[in-house]
């Protein structure tokens, strides 16, 4: 059971959903919080990863690190996207069992689901059809690392856990023009269409698409109720 003396390994936790969650963390008092910055550790050397892992022997390892971007960077470098975000999960899911880590939460992402997903998508609609090309790189890392967790917990005795989120902005997001998700993409054309006080601004696509949005902070919050309401009754 989780309690504010807990030791929680936030593995990404500059980024923008990590930091959310180690904001939120800090804000509720817990006292044992383990952070490394990618100079601290690198998550895709495997030797390396494990050895942190048994040294701190956390009771909570939550998984935000990986490799994103938007549409752009998910076409260009598929092989970055996928072998790296294979490597970090693998490195720190495998890593966390042998070291006897009880419980874990991966973050996965809602383009797991097939490109033409029914509405409003269901679990059961995984692996249902084709993923969405531009970014099944992504997809097939995020759905192996959720379907390592699943064979971990029935066949390991561990709670390891994911957790989708939709697409979320906030804090720390990427403004990158070429690597950004949509949201941030579409924020920043507007504050320079703004400040450059043009008549006009071009938004790309039909607008006929629908997304769910959450503010990452907002996540956090749903994130640490799972820890404390769905992991307590569990190993």
């Amino acid at each position: 059971m989780i309690n504010k003396n807990s030791k929680i390994y936030i593995a990404g936790h500059n980024g923008m959903v990590g930091s959310a969650i180690y904001k939120k963390l800090n804000e509720k008092s817990y006292q044992n919080l383990i952070i490394r910055n990618r100079k601290q550790l690198n998550l895709l050397d495997q030797k390396k990863t494990f050895a942190f892992l048994r040294k701190n022997k956390p009771d909570f390892v939550i998984i935000a690190a990986a490799r994103a971007g938007g549409i752009i960077a998910n076409s260009k470098f598929k092989d970055k996207f996928l072998y790296e975000n294979l490597q970090i999960q693998n490195n720190l899911i495998h890593g966390a069992y042998l070291a006897g880590v009880k419980n874990l939460i991966f973050l996965g992402s809602s383009c797991i689901y097939p490109k033409h997903c029914p509405q409003p998508m269901k679990e059961t609609y995984l692996l249902s059809g084709p993923l969405e090309d531009t970014n099944d790189a992504y997809a097939i890392a995020k759905i192996a690392g959720l379907k390592l967790c699943q064979y971990y917990k029935e066949n390991l005795n561990v709670n390891y856990f994911s957790l989708i989120p939709p697409n979320l902005f906030g804090p720390k997001d990427n403004y990158d023009t070429n690597n950004s998700h949509f949201f941030p993409a579409l924020i920043k054309k507007i504050y320079f269409s703004k400040i450059n006080k043009k008549k006009n601004l071009t938004i790309w696509g039909s607008g006929r698409p629908k997304r769910e949005l959450m503010f990452s902070e907002d996540f956090a919050e749903v994130l640490i109720f799972f820890m404390k309401k769905k992991l307590k009754t569990l190993i």
